[in-house]
């Protein structure tokens, strides 16, 4: 495990579904980091500090090895070439490239429709309202996991996506149903989604990527 001196640092903000993933990678490799956090909602990622960071304004930003990596994706490609076990990729060839597309579904046909982004361009400038706003949500996520479910192999040697062990595929669905369920998407119409999410709840590495375990997370408000 790499020591906390080694200036692992990982931009990001408690609720980014990209910074999340990254989160959930690090744990899962038993790379240690620090978290420098940026408030999205409130437009921190958008001031020159940070642009000169990160040029597109987005996070994560994973600083490691001397370089700034973006891209949540690209970091985690990074980080299992890097660092190979445990893996995030299958051994078989053509199960990697399975691995990568689930993976995309999520990161890139779900996610980018409902990202911070376009939900403040609805409220804003289209004047939608949160009716709207969670309706447009849910559409494009039930959308997603349909798909997701019907491209998932048969249930095999283990619980997760791809058997036994968690993948690139939990790093990307995992934040997507956290989300989900904020904008209370129906999660019992997708049983086998259902059921990875209940492996991954048992691992410590996806517990300690929790949005609400992150140091940026507002505390909970008293009962």
């Amino acid at each position: 495990m790499s020591s906390p001196t080694s200036a692992v640092r990982l931009h990001t903000y408690w609720r980014s579904s990209a910074a999340y993933r990254v989160r959930i990678a690090l744990a899962l490799k038993g790379i240690a980091y620090e978290s420098v956090c940026w408030h999205m909602a409130n437009g921190e990622h958008l001031q020159p500090s940070y642009r000169e960071i990160a040029p597109f304004g987005l996070v994560p930003v994973l600083e490691i090895d001397g370089l700034r990596l973006q891209q949540s994706l690209a970091i985690l490609e990074y980080l299992e070439e890097r660092q190979p076990a445990p893996s995030l990729l299958p051994a078989d060839r053509a199960q990697r490239a399975h691995a990568r597309a689930l993976a995309q579904l999520v990161a890139c046909e779900i996610h980018p429709l409902n990202n911070l982004r376009v939900l403040k361009r609805l409220r804003g400038a289209l004047q939608a309202d949160e009716a709207q706003v969670h309706d447009w949500y849910r559409h494009w996520c039930d959308e997603g996991f349909r798909a997701f479910e019907a491209a998932l192999p048969p249930e095999g040697d283990g619980p997760f996506a791809l058997g036994a062990q968690p993948s690139i595929v939990e790093c990307c669905l995992i934040p997507q149903i956290y989300n989900a369920r904020r904008f209370d998407v129906q999660m019992d119409r997708y049983p086998r989604i259902a059921r990875i999410a209940q492996a991954c709840a048992a691992l410590p590495a996806f517990e300690a990527a929790r949005p609400e375990r992150q140091p940026d997370a507002p505390a909970p408000v008293a009962a």
